[in-house]
């Protein structure tokens, strides 16, 4: 019965890990998409100086 109890805890810890691997992913994914938002801002801008120096 004890090392039942061990591997259930142990199962619960691989699944907490595996919230968190998926936590710290979608940040990532996050952080990237704001990251190409941004580049776009960046070559709206730039086409916006050109034409105001054409």
């Amino acid at each position: 019965r004890e090392r039942e109890r061990e591997r259930e805890r142990e199962r619960e810890r691989e699944r907490e890990r595996e919230r968190e691997r998926e936590r710290d992913s979608e940040r990532e994914r996050e952080r990237e998409r704001e990251r190409e938002r941004e580049r776009e801002r960046e070559r709206e801008r730039e086409k916006g100086t050109s034409k105001f120096l054409k």
